[in-house]
């Protein structure tokens, strides 16, 4: 596939991953413009660069994760997370990501399955040859899920987006990244 084709990230069947009876614990998820979002969600959502990366600057920060829960088959891994900052210990983001194993190399699987460094860290640290392609934008109106991790009322307007992460040229990796401008 040319990285120009952008593949669909599809946002129900990923939530659905950790949310199969519920996804809207999660929140309702609504599509908007860039336009449409808040200037510092804009400036952590609305880029194709390693959100690790962008969370770490805009925070003045290094973060860990937090593995919530995941799953594990032949062809993919997946999992659930929270990035906090070393500072604080700040929740300042949530996330799903399913990965395709078999287009990372070995040593970056074992790295991600230790669960202890985030993975835009661990991609950049091997420098695998990678490029993220934002692929939409949501106002999200928080559902449990968030409302427990962001420490915010249910229903408050929370901002994220979808995103495919190419490795090697293959898209390889999809992405929900929800952020806690609180």
């Amino acid at each position: 596939m040319n990285p120009t084709e952008l593949p669909q990230v599809e946002i129900d069947e990923l939530v659905g991953l950790f949310f199969p009876q519920s996804p809207s614990a999660v929140g309702a998820f609504h599509q908007i413009d860039a336009a449409d979002l808040p200037a510092d969600a804009n400036s952590l959502l609305n880029h194709c660069e390693h959100m690790t990366v962008t969370i770490e600057d805009f925070h003045s920060s290094e973060v860990d994760v937090q593995v919530l829960e995941e799953q594990d088959s032949d062809t993919h891994y997946s999992r659930k997370i929270l990035l906090t900052r070393k500072s604080d210990g700040g929740v300042v983001q949530f996330g799903i990501v399913r990965l395709d194993m078999s287009t990372l190399p070995q040593i970056v699987q074992d790295q991600i399955r230790e669960r202890k460094i985030p993975l835009g860290r661990i991609l950049i640290s091997h420098d695998v040859m990678r490029a993220v392609r934002l692929a939409k934008l949501y106002r999200i109106e928080a559902g449990e899920e968030l409302v427990t991790h962001f420490a915010a009322e249910k229903g408050t307007d929370i901002f994220g987006r979808t995103a495919w992460m190419y490795c090697n040229g293959k898209p390889a990796i999809e992405l929900l990244e929800i952020v806690n401008l609180g």
